[in-house]
């Protein structure tokens, strides 16, 4: 029924514009996407950077100088581009999810297609969603998906990404002499120390930025060698910042911003965002903001459910004054930030304060230069600023990122900015409860509780007060000992989410906490895993380690890997190696049989036991890698 109504409105809208003269041509829309990199492009003023390619496109289109990923990891943000919603307001903020999305929600290709549009994809999808809602929704995808397919003068939109700069690109190490940039002139960010191993990550990936960069060429030749150039607006972009460590996954500059820049032939003059190519633009720009903006250059009516931006065409808003990112479970870590950025100033509100910022995931530590930065700083050869990134995180962030790019001087508690942090950590309570951040509802909870309902939906239904839960989590990280004994209200809530944080505020104050123990003993009968397991981590660094051992083994017991891998976290954290908590550890992974990379209940198992010094095939445990 859907899919036959937004037929109907496209139609009826093409209908009414060509009753009213418009112009009818579709221009032809190629899309240019690198993986995992920061503005690390001459055209953006980084003169180590080998890119004369997007620097020529930089001067025949429009660099947006504040272009932003919502979220610093792919799967996340992705989901945010081909829906036009915010993952977390989707649900799919975690990095690999496979809740459905909603029926409301069509994909921006759908559009697309009917309105006429050949789109393809080649091929990365990696949208976070179930695979069977988002297989056919393009024409082609697939890695021989090419525009050059399509009907005689039909119009295309086409994706073409490229892995060159991803991550793993330097996991294997080239020889100090093969590398084109040289290591010894890299300039590195204050946060890193000088190490061998560092400045050949660096070097090496700025190595890799050139070759992307001759792709891009390569993309861009080909356009022109097929007669199209003309008749094609062409968008090219990382997919998100990276990828040396503190940069992807983090939502700072580094993690979000990116290049961005939009070529539009002389034909579509109307469209341009300045007054000649060549041009600068520094209005506020996310990745929420490229569907509607896509429909807004095809004329196509943005559907209510988008909740980004259109900043090119018919439909284009007046400047934002924020844009807004997120970060929920990277792998097998959780973790929860958001963070909200004006023309200036970025804010950060950290949810999980009590982990550090670098919590060990395997993927991350692949590199060596995230190994050497840790052994560095654990042989006390790092400065004040260099192991900040090894320690608990502070509630709130506050940077200015005019005069301090690299975002090292936090000025949260600074009172001559005390007017920008509360204006900014006004607007991300607003927008978190405008698009119902689903994230405030820990993830083994919100699978148990939406059940076959999508989480966009059930956010919305009338079982849930997301305002309430938003309010409880800011209320549990910034509480004081004041407000203890509201914390112990919400333990009793009949909310489960509000209340974990209740017992998440019990766990932020540490020793000022003390008095509720008997509160947070009755938490471990608790039906959520997910309080279950923060009331255990609260006992156990009060020096209650039976109570908080016996809640860990419950919680390992969960029948959700979402639990179990949320209780390894816990476990890792307080350092427990006590019998009995190993014990149950074994058992769960016995129990799971052959174990799976891609379950991080399954990789969180295996660091633990390595870490213990655990013979896995003594116990029967056969892990899958």
């Amino acid at each position: 029924m859907k899919t036959n109504f937004m037929i109907l409105v496209v139609f009826l809208f093409s209908l009414s514009k060509f009753a009213t003269g418009q112009n009818q041509e579709l221009p032809n829309i190629l899309w240019i996407v690198s993986e995992d990199n920061s503005p690390l492009i001459g055209a953006y003023g980084d003169d180590f950077a080998t890119t004369p390619n997007i620097d020529k496109m930089s001067t025949e289109g429009f660099l947006y100088t504040h272009a932003y990923a919502n979220a610093p990891v792919c799967a996340p943000a992705r989901n945010t581009i081909i829906t036009g919603v915010y993952a977390n307001s989707n649900g799919h903020q975690h990095m690999r999810s496979n809740y459905n999305v909603s029926e409301i929600i069509d994909f921006f290709p759908q559009y697309l297609r009917k309105a006429g549009y050949y789109a393809t994809n080649n091929a990365k999808r990696d949208y976070n969603i179930n695979d069977e809602q988002t297989n056919n929704i393009w024409d082609e995808s697939s890695r021989d998906a090419h525009y050059k397919n399509r009907k005689p003068g039909q119009p295309f939109f086409a994706v073409f990404n490229t892995g060159t700069s991803h991550e793993s690109s330097i996991h294997t190490r080239k020889p100090v002499n093969e590398l084109r940039h040289n290591p010894k002139d890299v300039t590195l960010p204050p946060y890193h120390p000088d190490t061998p191993d560092i400045r050949r990550d660096w070097a090496h990936y700025y190595d890799n930025i050139e070759d992307m960069d001759n792709w891009v060429g390569e993309k861009l030749q080909e356009l022109e060698e097929s007669g199209e150039a003309d008749n094609t607006i062409v968008f090219y972009y990382g997919d998100h910042g990276g990828v040396l460590p503190r940069s992807k996954r983090f939502v700072y500059e580094t993690g979000t911003r990116v290049p961005f820049i939009v070529r539009i032939p002389e034909k579509f003059n109307h469209l341009w965002p300045a007054d000649e190519p060549g041009s600068q633009v520094d209005r506020l720009i996310s990745f929420v903001d490229l569907a509607p903006t896509l429909l807004s250059i095809s004329g196509i009516p943005i559907p209510d459910f988008m909740q980004g931006d259109a900043f090119i065409g018919d439909q284009k808003t007046s400047d934002p004054e924020h844009v807004f990112m997120f970060r929920g479970r990277m792998d097998e870590r959780y973790d929860m930030s958001r963070a909200v950025r004006d023309q200036r100033y970025r804010y950060i509100r950290n949810f999980m304060p009590y982990r550090i910022y670098g919590q060990r995931i395997d993927y991350l530590w692949r590199a060596a230069s995230t190994r050497s930065w840790e052994e560095t700083c654990k042989a006390g050869d790092c400065n004040e600023v260099q192991n900040i990134f090894w320690n608990p995180k502070p509630v709130e962030e506050l940077y200015d990122t005019k005069n301090d790019p690299w975002e090292i001087n936090n000025l949260a508690d600074d009172p001559a900015y005390e007017e920008v942090l509360k204006r900014l950590r006004s607007a991300n309570q607003q927008w978190m409860v405008d698009i119902k951040d689903s994230g405030f509802i820990p993830e083994a909870e919100l699978s148990r509780r939406s059940g076959d309902t999508p989480p966009y939906d059930y956010v919305r239904s009338n079982d849930v007060s997301i305002e309430a839960i938003i309010d409880a989590a800011e209320l549990a990280t910034l509480a004081t000992e004041n407000d203890i004994p509201k914390l112990k209200s919400f333990l009793k809530s009949d909310d489960s989410a509000i209340r974990y944080w209740g017992a998440t505020g019990l766990l932020i104050l540490g020793e000022k906490a003390k008095p509720t123990m008997a509160e947070l003993k009755v938490a471990l009968d608790d039906p959520s895993p997910n309080v279950v397991i923060v009331a255990s981590e609260a006992l156990y660094l009060l020096g209650e380690k039976n109570a908080a051992r016996a809640g860990f083994s419950k919680a390992l017991k969960s029948p959700s890997s979402f639990a179990r891998t949320h209780a390894m976290n816990a476990i890792g954290n307080v350092e427990d190696d006590s019998k009995e908590v190993r014990d149950a550890v074994i058992l769960m992974a016995q129990e799971a049989g052959e174990l799976n990379r891609l379950q991080y209940d399954h990789r969180s198992a295996k660091e633990l036991l390595n870490k213990w010094g655990v013979d896995e095939t003594a116990h029967g445990i056969h892990f899958g890698w």
